[in-house]
């Protein structure tokens, strides 16, 4: 593949992830939306403050999922961060184009202020806080002190905190995580995500002090159109 002909492939994948912010007026951004309005009336009585996204497995386009709630979060004037949570495979910096040499890690391990670790990025109002190394023991730091002290942290300074986790089937870090936050959101891939798979992940996730927002459903194509309500890949 030639560099000009890899560089439109890098552009177009780019364009994939973070629609939203790219192209904000069309039908998948519109769903996006719809979603944030959905989650915002879930819950009439309790503020959903903090949200965390996740899969029954891998590929099913969790951390999409919540890149692209982050920005329509974020465009309804809201302060927002984004923290990739997926400590074992952690993709957010690539889709924001960041580095990862310090992050959520590296704030939990006590070595940086969050204020000093988070990054902001293109979208007004949004702010990423990349995973940092990856730590031989993930789960254990999404129950941890520092976890919560970080979290009573961040909000008093952010309006959404957003996590990307690993699929809570494979690995028992976002059911942890999930005891910390407000309400959870499932992904699923249209075709591909087996109902088991999801009907254990929805356990999963009852089991856990947040409450379950309901379920994305990603891969479906529209009947109307030749879109895709969304067409990317973790």
């Amino acid at each position: 593949m030639g560099l000009k002909k890899q560089g439109k492939q890098m552009l177009l994948n780019q364009k994939r992830k973070l629609v939203t912010a790219i192209d904000p007026k069309s039908p998948i951004s519109e769903q996006y939306r719809t979603i944030r309005t959905n989650i915002q009336f879930s819950s009439v009585d309790e503020e959903m403050q903090v949200i965390m996204v996740t899969s029954s497995g891998p590929m099913e386009g969790k951390s999409t999922t919540a890149a692209n709630l982050a920005v329509v979060f974020a465009q309804q004037d809201k302060k927002v961060l984004l923290v990739d949570a997926d400590l074992r495979k952690p993709t957010m910096h690539y889709t924001f184009n960041q580095t990862n040499t310090f992050g959520l890690t590296t704030v939990l391990a006590g070595q940086m202020p969050l204020h000093e670790a988070v990054n902001p990025t293109d979208v007004p109002n949004l702010t990423i806080l990349t995973s940092g190394p990856i730590p031989p023991n993930p789960a254990e730091l999404m129950g941890s002190k520092s976890m919560e002290r970080f979290l009573n942290e961040a909000k008093q300074k952010y309006d959404v905190i957003l996590f990307d986790t690993p699929p809570i089937v494979a690995v028992t870090d976002a059911q942890v995580l999930g005891n910390l936050c407000d309400g959870s959101v499932l992904v699923a891939y249209s075709g591909k995500t087996e109902m088991e798979d999801a009907a254990k992940a929805k356990d999963l996730l009852s089991t856990t002090k947040s409450k379950l927002l309901g379920a994305v459903l990603n891969g479906k194509k529209l009947q109307s159109s030749d879109y895709y309500y969304y067409y990317g890949t973790r």
